[in-house]
């Protein structure tokens, strides 16, 4: 709205001026010096309100719910979005209480942002419905103490209010990574200090809600599938999680160098993911890296889920000959961790890029994360509840599902601590010998080479494919102003 009329069809700079000049116009002789205020008091109060009028007109509008029907497949992931970015977010800075001196270190805040300003005018009601999340950035996590809450409206950052969203993302991404204090102000008209904390390198990220299926492991950040805040994870279980990818940084990071090296990172895309992976841009070019990566490797996916179908039906059939020592409920239970650890077995060797390269050092990430859970006071065997509970729900198609060469070793390093009664509980009666005889004729899918873009090179050699080293390392090769992010 750039004009509004009011009395007699008057545009309103001109009725404006009018009233101006009415309170200022001298009143009738037989005034008393009563009414001649209370004249005055009406003319300001009028002007007044039509500066506000004007003023509200003039100010942006944001999205809101006005009841329309919106997709509700994206409506359940940005909720599931914002309930596991919350979760994240206070294990994040718990991590930061590790101060582990092997550490290579990076900076990150309190609260995560997210904002709808590059969707589809349907789908930003579906963000409003689900987070509360506008077009400015808003807050979906937030660290217990954070001076932020849920569904904050940020509106100037470190002093400075951009003209849009975007700019506004990649200032939040230079003030975060100087690791000084600075100032947010919110819509309220609050203002806070923001002191960012220092945590082992490694961001833990969950994937967008128009692509939930996304997954990459890189030195630099891990996307994890959106499945895994379907778990309604545990404070414990997301500190277990974002130690497990620290854990990946550390004890694959110099093998994943040695794959791809020279990465540049200002002015990529990837500032923008590190910040809000709930961006649509973003979103979109991750969704098409995923593509390249899914058409590549589905003839090797045929094959690899085709032969662990046969196996697994071979070895199944001649563990009946121990079934007969397990109760029934222990046979279940027996099946079910059995199949599901296959499923989770064909889901890393399918990895490929620098995904494959961190994915030979998963075993050691989860020794990594057990030996500094216990350091934070948290319960060490996270990692194997939070596998039960997506071994339950039959969520196998992320890392952290245990693959049977996973499994193995971190009963075995929790066994040695004297946990074994703990783990018999976690794992519902059944031993590590029964699954290990029930697997016997299997073999690993996380052993296997699977599908690799090695020789397919990357988008920064002649003739590679944007994607081909995977998703982070993709969006590292991606710059913002490449047209992918409005």
């Amino acid at each position: 709205m750039n004009r509004l009329s009011f009395y007699e069809g008057k545009p309103a700079a001109a009725w404006f001026r009018a009233i101006s000049r009415a309170s200022r116009s001298p009143l009738r002789a037989n005034a008393t010096s009563r009414n001649d205020n209370i004249g005055r008091a009406t003319g300001r109060f009028l002007a007044l309100l039509l500066t506000g009028l004007l003023v509200a007109c003039a100010a942006p509008k944001y999205t809101i719910d006005d009841g329309r029907k919106v997709n509700e497949e994206l409506l359940s992931n940005i909720r599931t979005f914002g309930a596991g970015e919350h979760t994240l977010r206070g294990a994040i800075v718990r991590s930061a209480a590790l101060t582990d001196p092997d550490c290579s270190t990076q900076w990150e805040l309190p609260f995560a942002v997210s904002s709808s300003y590059d969707w589809r005018e349907d789908d930003r009601v579906a963000w409003v419905r689900g987070l509360g999340v506008d077009e400015r950035l808003t807050v979906v996590g937030a660290a217990p103490g954070s001076p932020l809450k849920l569904r904050d409206k940020i509106v100037e950052i470190g002093g400075q209010s951009q003209d849009n969203t975007e700019k506004m993302l990649l200032g939040l991404v230079e003030l975060r990574d100087r690791g000084e204090p600075f100032d947010v102000k919110l819509s309220t008209g609050e203002k806070f200090r923001i002191k960012p904390v220092k945590v082992c390198r490694g961001y833990t990220r969950l994937a967008a809600p128009n692509t939930p299926k996304a997954q990459d492991y890189h030195w630099l950040l891990s996307v994890h599938p959106l499945e895994v805040a379907k778990a309604d994870l545990t404070d414990d279980e997301a500190l277990w999680m974002v130690l497990w990818t620290q854990a990946v940084s550390e004890e694959a990071g110099a093998r994943m160098k040695t794959y791809h090296y020279g990465t540049k990172i200002a002015g990529t895309v990837y500032n923008l993911f590190t910040i809000a992976t709930g961006l649509q841009g973003a979103a979109v070019a991750a969704s098409a890296i995923v593509e390249t990566a899914k058409s590549a490797a589905v003839s090797a996916a045929s094959n690899l889920l085709r032969q662990q179908i046969i196996d697994q039906a071979t070895a199944l059939a001649a563990a009946r000959l121990k079934d007969q020592a397990l109760d029934a409920t222990r046979k279940l239970v027996l099946s079910k961790t059995v199949d599901g650890m296959q499923q989770a077995a064909v889901n890393r060797g399918l990895l490929s890029g620098v995904s494959w390269v961190a994915s030979t050092k998963f075993v050691e990430a989860d020794v990594w994360a057990f030996e500094r859970m216990g350091k934070l006071s948290a319960n060490p065997l996270s990692g194997l509840t939070l596998n039960q509970k997506l071994l339950d729900q039959k969520l196998t198609s992320n890392s952290m599902a245990l693959d049977p060469e996973r499994m193995a070793a971190l009963v075995k390093v929790a066994e040695g601590k004297g946990l074994k009664e703990e783990v018999a509980k976690i794992l519902q009666g059944v031993q590590l010998e029964d699954i290990q005889f029930a697997l016997a004729e299997m073999p690993l899918a996380s052993s296997s080479e699977g599908f690799s873009y090695e020789d397919m090179g990357t988008a920064s050699n002649p003739g590679g494919k944007l994607g081909a080293g995977g998703l982070i390392d993709g969006l590292l090769e991606m710059p913002v102003s490449s047209g992918k992010i409005k």
